[in-house]
């Protein structure tokens, strides 16, 4: 893979990445350049060994994958700053922008370079983030630059361009649906009698072993449901419950309504 990075924008969704990739190792941190408007914001990172500036056409030149993490409202100036500085010979974009398309990029930069656009989400800080990416017909070496980046913060798998926009609800804003379950499950596990420490430590790691199950078995939830719910039993008692309360509904309408609101 190419072995230089910048992180322009390093906000957010840019600090998950970089911590993620510093956990993973798969590159060196002096090899890591990273920008911010108010580099104050970064300065926990000065004994790191990333390279800190606010200077993105500095970035830019000392990269190989050049990697916007900025708000959509920003990118295209960010765009217009750096495209004097990107060498189509020997760059890979990378936009992990919501809502901007390849096209878009391609004709703000007016180059034929590599353009990817790629969703992770904030769990790339502990290296268990999924990155959905889409890219221009780019070569496989290209490719392959660019899925080791992402697979060492979790994993990573290509879609189409289209499918962009319900990966980023179903990825990203995915996150914080599945922790408003986990918050709901600890308020849930203090009303029947535990502190709340001790019942955000087995809800935490009750969710993340059904997610292991998942992964490892690769089944469908319903049959890992069918062997704890016995007949009469207590779990199909609250699992009826909530259904009945419009559990599955809520969440599917909250998904869809998420979509229709980026769409727009």
């Amino acid at each position: 893979m190419k072995k230089r990075l910048a992180i322009i924008g390093c906000g957010n969704i840019g600090l998950s990445l970089l911590q993620g990739l510093m956990k993973d190792k798969t590159l060196p941190p002096g090899n890591i350049t990273v920008t911010r408007r108010n580099i104050d914001e970064l300065t926990h990172l000065k004994d790191s060994g990333v390279k800190i500036t606010s200077d993105n056409t500095r970035a830019v030149q000392n990269s190989d994958i050049v990697l916007i993490a900025v708000k959509p409202y920003n990118i295209l100036n960010i765009l217009e700053e750096i495209k004097d500085h990107l060498k189509p010979d020997s760059h890979i974009l990378v936009s992990v922008t919501a809502g901007v398309t390849i096209k878009e990029i391609q004709e703000k930069i007016g180059l034929q370079l590599p353009v990817f656009r790629a969703m992770p989400n904030i769990s790339a800080s502990v290296g268990k983030s999924v990155s959905c990416i889409c890219h221009n017909n780019a070569g496989s070496n290209d490719i392959e630059s660019v899925r080791t980046l992402f697979n060492a913060l979790g994993t990573s798998m290509i879609i189409d361009e289209e499918l962009m926009q319900s990966a980023t609800i179903l990825g990203a804003c995915g996150v914080a649906y599945v922790m408003r379950f986990i918050r709901a499950m600890i308020q849930g596990g203090i009303q029947i009698g535990f502190d709340a420490k001790t019942a955000s430590e087995i809800v935490n790691q009750t969710v993340k072993g059904a997610a292991e199950l998942l992964i490892q078995r690769q089944g469908h939830p319903e049959s890992e449901i069918d062997k704890v719910t016995t007949p009469k039993g207590c779990t199909i008692v609250g699992l009826n419950e909530m259904e009945h309360n419009g559990f599955s509904s809520s969440l599917i309408k909250g998904i869809v309504a998420s979509y229709e609101k980026i769409e727009k």
